[in-house]
């Protein structure tokens, strides 16, 4: 590996502390041995999953996004509550953003959002073995989304005509189409 390019905390200061994140101002020693200045934002990680229908389309949430200022197209993703599997939070998110469940979960990669400023790791998981729930579970009350269901296709299209995208939606559906993923086999 190449450890040298590592860098040393000095010191380390919460300036921030909410119900997501946290941000956090730390001086560091750089490799040529100067010290430099780092503000990081400090996340709990998250999971998504890639939810496949019988009929092989993917379930995906239309939500309003204030960072961004617009209405994302993405795939059911949420924080991983304290001390809690990443498992649990890819079936809870199902239920609450979706109103399905699963048995069957298969991971598939993790990857960070955003390491220049960001310590965020998304969980990536695959299912396809929905079950309809009978009773739904409710979402957040700060949480409003509405269920789009589309094939793969449709799904890339959006991807490719739509100007700025979620990217762990990207990546998920880039990911299958490279390992030459077709939900209709």
């Amino acid at each position: 590996m190449t450890d040298y390019l590592n860098e040393k905390t000095i010191t380390s200061k919460e300036i921030y502390t909410g119900n997501m994140i946290s941000l956090h101002e730390e001086d560091v020693i750089l490799p040529n041995g100067r010290t430099g200045n780092r503000e990081i934002v400090k996340h709990p990680g998250a999971v998504a999953v890639l939810p496949i229908t019988d009929n092989g389309d993917i379930i995906f949430v239309e939500q309003f996004r204030k960072a961004t200022e617009q209405v994302l197209l993405e795939i059911p993703a949420g924080k991983i509550e304290p001390n809690e599997a990443k498992e649990k939070t890819a079936v809870r998110e199902l239920e609450e953003e979706i109103g399905y469940t699963t048995k069957q979960l298969q991971y598939i990669t993790s990857f960070y959002t955003s390491p220049g400023f960001a310590n965020e790791i998304i969980h990536l998981y695959y299912t396809d073995a929905l079950e309809e729930m009978e009773q739904k579970v409710d979402m957040d009350e700060d949480e409003f989304l509405e269920i789009k269901t589309l094939s793969l296709k449709e799904a890339e299209e959006y991807m490719q005509t739509t100007p700025a995208n979620d990217i762990k939606t990207m990546y998920a559906l880039l990911y299958f189409k490279q390992l030459g993923f077709d939900p209709s086999c």
